[in-house]
């Protein structure tokens, strides 16, 4: 709590500061933010983050002595967390560019247990050339493409369909005409990879290589689209369970497409990805071990692949807006045969076969209020046994329906 205080108060004596300054410098500041208020009904027992608030998927059945589902109990709950502040700041040029920041926080936290304490979610410095940009800190994941991503009121945004996660990075993007050329290099802090039952971002650390991206964007006055791929290595163990050191890496490819359309009346937007242990983007996915010493406990690893497609389309109109989410996702295993023991299948929803989701929703904007209600269905398909290649096989089906009213009020400077 005090580490939480200490950083907010930080933060805010930095912006007065800032403030104060405006009149004798070049430096100024813009404030922004919103306060939301989630109002959300389930009707059975979730997985998800924050006491319920950022929603993954339902629990699989668990029957008790009496063959009744211990999961099957509906949740109600009511939460202010993913209110926001965010300042943007512009400063003079250097080196012939344009020069920025923007520092943004909520009140997500980091974890259950400090649910409501003041978190960072961006912070980052910005180059801008005319057709050159440099940022340099935390922003989100290209694989999170910010010109096509669901409009969910659900601040889920589609997970575990549409990858999610934001990065302490740099990134370069080019403008080619009508094109962008996007290389970035990332860490990882707060979306991190799974291993050996653990998440940490000491796997990618230990691989000694960043998390790299290369995308291609295209954009007309109405319609966008573009592609990308990602590479990424990690090492689950600098040490076997007999003392001999091993640097067994995971690698892994990730393919991304998308497209945007958008019209005076709608906007559409679609988006295919596919991913090799991607745990770390919150998509159903890790990796299994291929091979094993059993005298040394030296290992081998295969990638455990996904793939996912989602569409969002919405209307344009105000102060009425409607819109409708659709996504599906697949566990697609490994790409050759694995160890038949569950104990060394690694990840991220491990157990879940395949998933859909259908959020339809209505929005009322009143400036600076919005109220927006969704409704949020989700089916899972559960196996507790795996075949050869790491994929979960006698399924049984779970679904949850998630009732959602959020009220927003915004503000900025």
């Amino acid at each position: 709590m005090g580490k939480s205080l200490v950083l907010f108060g930080l933060m805010c004596l930095g912006v007065f500061s800032i403030m104060g300054q405006e009149k004798n410098s070049d430096i100024t500041l813009d404030l922004e933010g919103f306060i939301k208020h989630d109002v959300f009904y389930d009707t059975r027992q979730v997985v998800s983050a924050r006491e319920g608030h950022f929603l993954l998927w339902p629990r699989r059945q668990e029957e008790d002595s009496e063959g009744r589902d211990i999961n099957a109990q509906s949740s109600f709950n009511m939460l202010s967390l993913q209110s926001r502040l965010s300042g943007r700041v512009s400063g003079p040029d250097l080196l012939g560019a344009q020069t920025s920041g923007r520092l943004e926080g909520d009140f997500f936290a980091q974890a259950n247990d400090n649910i409501h304490l003041f978190r960072l979610r961006h912070a980052f410095i910005r180059l801008d050339w005319e057709d050159t940009h440099l940022t340099m800190g935390q922003y989100w994941n290209p694989l999170f493409v910010t010109s096509c991503f669901p409009a969910t009121v659900s601040f889920n945004t589609g997970v575990p369909i549409q990858p999610f996660a934001r990065n302490p990075q740099i990134r370069l993007r080019q403008e080619i005409g009508r094109f962008d050329v996007i290389l970035a290099a990332l860490s990882q802090r707060d979306y991190v990879s799974h291993a050996q039952g653990k998440a940490s971002s000491r796997f990618l650390r230990q691989s000694g290589l960043p998390d790299m991206h290369l995308q291609l964007h295209y954009a007309a006055s109405q319609w966008k689209a573009g592609a990308g791929l990602a590479y990424k290595a990690i090492v689950p163990r600098l040490q076997t369970g007999v003392g001999l050191a091993t640097d067994a890496r995971v690698s892994g490819w990730s393919f991304l497409a998308f497209t945007s359309l958008q019209l005076d009346a709608f906007t559409i937007k679609l988006e295919a990805f596919s991913g090799q242990n991607v745990s770390d983007v919150l998509q159903i996915s890790g990796y299994a071990v291929e091979q094993m010493n059993p005298t040394t406990d030296q290992r081998s690893y295969l990638p455990r692949r996904n793939f996912s497609l989602w569409a969002d389309i919405h209307t344009n109109g105000k102060p009425f807006q409607a819109g409708l989410f659709a996504g599906y996702t697949r566990n697609l295993g490994t790409p050759s045969p694995v160890i038949d023991n569950p104990q060394l299948i690694y990840g991220f929803g491990n157990q879940i076969a395949s998933l859909y989701r259908i959020a339809p929703r209505i929005l009322y904007h009143a400036n600076p209020l919005r109220f927006a209600l969704e409704v949020e269905y989700t089916s899972a398909a559960f196996g507790q046994e795996f075949d050869r290649h790491a994929v979960p096989v006698n399924l049984h089906r779970t679904t949850n329906m998630r009732i959602l009213f959020a009220t927003y009020y915004f503000f900025n400077r």
